[in-house]
């Protein structure tokens, strides 16, 4: 192992450890991001917390009777038929698993938001008592 150079007061670093403390990588941006949400207190919006899932649910129920359409075309029309047995049931379970995806995630955002309130009134209990 090389030991890096130092200046001779001792307080400079080497270029690599600058480079380091220095760069806006996008991992630490996300961090930040992230951490800023957490020390803010703004309300969001219901539509702000859940439009994730609501979209993953429109759009897994819509693919979904889409599947169902083609499902029943395969039943109904004789030409074709092979691309409808095929294409039918892939749609199908393609909208049901988005669609059960997103039902899953809307308890999961749910039991988030009360976690996360239960800790604000704990850091904001904490304060209380030891900024005394």
């Amino acid at each position: 192992m090389e030991i890096p150079p130092k200046s001779p007061d001792g307080s400079e670093k080497s270029p690599q450890s600058k480079e380091l403390l220095t760069s806006n990588t996008a991992s630490t941006l996300c961090i930040s991001s992230r951490s800023e949400s957490v020390w803010t207190s703004a309300s969001r919006s219901k539509w702000d917390i859940y439009h994730k899932p609501v979209i993953v649910v429109s759009v897994g129920a819509a693919v979904f009777l889409f599947g169902m359409v083609i499902t029943s075309l395969s039943c109904i029309q004789s030409k074709n038929k092979n691309v409808y047995k095929m294409c039918g049931p892939a749609f199908l379970s393609l909208g049901l698993m988005l669609l059960v995806c997103g039902l899953v995630w809307i308890p999961i955002i749910r039991k988030k938001q009360k976690q996360r309130q239960k800790s604000q009134f704990l850091q904001s209990l904490k304060s209380f008592f030891f900024n005394r």
